[in-house]
């Protein structure tokens, strides 16, 4: 059997943390002149996967 190979593109975009996977946020990149700075440090918070997708991700990072 071959073995399990983590899907690379996941790998750069998810870290493992304890029991959650951590992910980015998008919209934070540019035009931000116009985004309050309550919403750039909201957006600078951690955002963790949500559970209806935690099955797909850790498939895709070969934690199953």
């Amino acid at each position: 059997m071959p073995k399990m190979k983590t899907n690379r593109g996941a790998a750069k975009r998810f870290k493992v943390k304890k029991n959650l996977i951590k992910r980015g946020s998008a919209f934070k990149n540019h035009i931000l002149t116009k985004k309050s700075p309550k919403r750039k440090a909201s957006l600078n918070a951690p955002h963790y996967v949500h559970s209806s997708n935690l099955e797909q991700v850790k498939k895709l990072l070969c934690l199953t």
